[in-house]
């Protein structure tokens, strides 16, 4: 659970940025909506393998 402590003076809308951005990054939506449905381990291999070579190839192209 995440916990967000008001510091004295803050602004509520500071807070809530604050407590926007902790949840982006602990990706909680992103995890349940990833464990909502079973993948087989080989499918998410494959979809790791196609996402190293989209990275791969996007930082070919901007070498060239």
């Amino acid at each position: 659970m995440i916990k967000i402590l008001v510091k004295e003076g803050e602004s509520i809308e500071r807070a809530l940025k604050r407590y926007k951005r902790k949840h982006r990054n602990v990706k909680t939506m992103q995890n349940i909506r990833e464990n909502q449905f079973f993948t087989k381990p080989s499918v998410k291999r494959r979809r790791e393998i196609q996402k190293a070579g989209y990275i791969q190839n996007l930082r070919d192209q901007e070498d060239i």
